[in-house]
């Protein structure tokens, strides 16, 4: 694609090239990492949280880099070569991956949150589905979509892979296609260059302040899908019974667009009764003066809340009200969500779940609470290079609401896996601790007696331990299998 072309696809005064500059060229690829540019590639020189791009510009034009896209005021000597301007450079890249390569699924829908992304991504999927769309997922499980299920790492991938995926998707006849936005995503800019038709919001909690300052600057990157990225008038669907529901209204109001919402306290989706029952709920919910009574194939309230953003989601975008509801009685759960891995020779169930922060470990403790007759026994870290403060609070709330509590390592990274048990220990007293996370599994499955309940957080369906900057094979759902087996030998 022609460069001045692609400039022209961005908004006016994003990017400025030296008047000498030589525009009229074909461009064969663009990115940010200087490890991968190819002859006649874009590189954009972006300043990191760890590192700055500009450190990496005699790589990509030793490589064959035509041009350079730079921070306006980035010290950057090229030899030559033409250096493109911008006050947002990351914007410029969204902007251009999305110029460059072109089509996207006709539906493109957005859903953030602290927690529940994943889930109501892979719910509104399977809603469409189920209406007969040809419909994907992408975010933190990875990709899903007819004919392809590909594992992923990233909630919200970089704009060249997310529009390169996004183009390969329509190419295939995806009409349909949900995604998960990160706070990262929505501050980095990878989600500029997506046409949405309805974003979603699930809730607020603690999170990444690692890399946010405040919760309030927190809510502010994720507020940027409806104040920037939505398209006046479009629906947006707000869960409204999270307390930061209303400022969340608030924002989308306020940037125009057509606010739907959800919950207990919803106007378009009215929640009115839930009755929960071991492996399903039956709600009762309220539209346009007409009631549903669907049962929902999962366990804890929250699903209820991500399945009701998800067909929220789908009737904003010309689904059925019939069909949405209809298929909510098919969901299957995401992948590491609560997702029962295997039970005891007495029928205790074990459970995997993605939960790594404060509200997230409540909420699936409060939710298997009401099925379990004996103990519930929980096994969890926190990882390394993240948000320290979160540590305690997820200690005491998992002493308070599990009856044994198994602190062990959760992807340590770079930092110490003993000071990071003993921050959570400090505040989780009678809590066990056990390093090595194979042997705390196996230790939990083995406590198991009838009517208790095995709860093991923090993974979820990641495959990996990061220890270090080394990834080790690791699969919460491997070990609960195979201590099982060994109680049941």
């Amino acid at each position: 694609m022609n460069l001045s072309a692609l400039i022209s696809a961005l908004p006016p005064g994003t990017l400025s090239a030296p008047s000498s500059a030589n525009l009229d060229f074909s461009v064969t690829g663009l990115t940010a990492d200087s490890r991968v540019v190819e002859p006649s590639n874009l590189f954009f020189a972006l300043a990191g949280v760890k590192t700055d791009g500009a450190r990496f510009v005699q790589e990509a034009i030793s490589k064959g880099a035509a041009a350079i896209v730079a921070a306006s005021g980035a010290g950057i000597s090229t030899d030559g070569v033409a250096v493109l301007r911008s006050d947002d450079p990351r914007l410029a890249l969204a902007r251009m991956a999305a110029a460059f390569f072109g089509p996207q699924p006709r539906v493109m829908a957005a859903v953030t949150g602290t927690a529940g992304k994943t889930s109501v991504a892979s719910f509104l999927r399977q809603i469409w589905a189920h209406a007969g769309e040809k419909a994907a997922m992408l975010g933190t499980t990875g990709v899903v979509a007819p004919g392809r299920s590909e594992y992923g790492s990233l909630t919200t991938p970089d704009p060249v892979a997310l529009h390169r995926l996004l183009a390969e998707l329509a190419s295939e006849g995806v009409t349909h296609a949900a995604m998960e936005a990160s706070s990262h995503g929505l501050d980095q800019r990878r989600l500029d260059g997506v046409m949405l038709s309805v974003a979603g919001f699930t809730n607020l909690g603690r999170d990444h302040m690692d890399y946010h300052p405040t919760m309030e600057d927190y809510m502010a990157a994720k507020m940027r899908l409806f104040d920037t990225l939505l398209p006046k008038g479009a629906p947006a669907v707000i869960f409204a019974d999270d307390p930061w529901s209303e400022q969340a209204v608030e924002v989308a109001e306020r940037a125009g667009a057509r606010v739907l919402t959800v919950g207990r306290k919803g106007g378009f989706l009215s929640l009115k009764r839930v009755e929960h029952l071991r492996h399903k709920q039956i709600a009762e919910v309220h539209l346009d003066g007409r009631i549903f009574e669907i049962h929902v194939p999962l366990a804890g309230d929250f699903q209820i809340s991500n399945a009701l953003v998800a067909a929220g989601m789908a009737i904003a975008t010309g689904t059925g009200a019939d069909q949405a509801m209809a298929a909510l009685e098919h969901l299957t759960g995401a992948s590491g969500r609560l997702e029962l891995v295997g039970s005891t020779g007495d029928g205790a169930p074990a459970y995997v779940d993605y939960a790594h922060k404060p509200e997230a470990m409540e909420n699936v403790l409060d939710a298997v609470r009401p099925f379990t007759t004996g103990r519930i026994i929980m096994v969890f870290g926190c990882g390394g290079d993240r948000d320290r403060g979160k540590r305690p609070i997820m200690g005491s709330i998992a002493t308070k609401l599990a009856d044994v509590v198994i602190v062990t390592d959760d992807n340590p990274r770079t930092e110490d896996p003993a000071e990071i048990r003993s921050e959570i220990l400090v505040a989780a007293p009678g809590a066990t601790e056990i390093a090595d996370r194979a042997e705390a599994i196996r230790t939990a499955v083995e406590m198991l007696e009838a009517g208790d309940t095995l709860i093991v957080a923090g993974k979820g369906h990641e495959q990996g331990q990061t220890v270090g900057d080394t990834v080790l094979h690791f699969s919460d759902h491997e070990e609960i299998r195979a201590a099982l087996k060994g109680v049941s030998a």
